[in-house]
């Protein structure tokens, strides 16, 4: 049986010195969700991040975007689940992703944190467990492994950021299939359109 999705956590670093860079792609994806759906994000201490509600098909769904920086991510989606009483496949959690190129997102569930510092960390405070959902945004990859945090931390070119953009339009659109639990619809609508 496919558990509800729940919840959707968008990943980022606090603060206008991270705003707008390739890291925080999760939380203006979730950002940009609240826009679509009339949702102003409220600050929530008990969920350390900023939170709201939007209804999608009727379903109701919670929108976080933690206020830890990416290293402590787990802290938040772990007081998010413990709060409400979730397990992980209740939520999907969107980051940026260096190994798709700007313009393709996709969504998964389970696998590795492949080097992603917010990955890595909520994976370590979930014991282990990977079974949440992702949506992956692709940044694309500076080329050397050296300039990653760099790359990472500062924004995209303008034609970087349209792209990104574009598919974070595009996962919106195959959102209400994921919301209903209709995965593999959900995971077509967006692959095929987000090359």
């Amino acid at each position: 049986m496919i558990e509800p999705l729940l919840w959707i956590v968008g990943l980022g670093n606090p603060g206008t010195k991270y705003q707008g860079t390739r890291h925080n792609a999760g939380a203006l994806f979730v950002s940009m969700l609240a826009d679509r759906y009339s949702c102003t994000l409220q600050a929530d201490k008990k969920l350390m991040g900023h939170s709201g509600f939007i209804q999608v098909d009727r379903q109701k769904i919670g929108l976080l975007i933690p206020n830890t920086f990416m290293n402590l991510s787990g802290q938040s989606v772990v007081a998010l689940l413990q709060f409400y009483k979730l397990s992980p496949p209740n939520i999907l959690v969107a980051h940026d992703e260096l190994d798709l190129p700007p313009g393709t997102s996709r969504f998964k569930q389970n696998g590795g944190h492949g080097g992603h510092n917010g990955l890595r960390d909520i994976i370590s405070k979930l014991s282990g467990k990977k079974d949440f959902y992702r949506l992956r945004i692709g940044i694309g990859h500076p080329g050397e492994r050296s300039q990653v945090v760099h790359f990472v931390l500062n924004s995209p070119s303008k034609p970087e950021q349209a792209l990104i953009e574009q598919s974070l339009g595009e996962a919106l659109a195959a959102l209400p299939q994921a919301t209903a639990g209709h995965w593999q619809k959900a995971m077509f609508e967006l692959h095929s359109t987000s090359n």
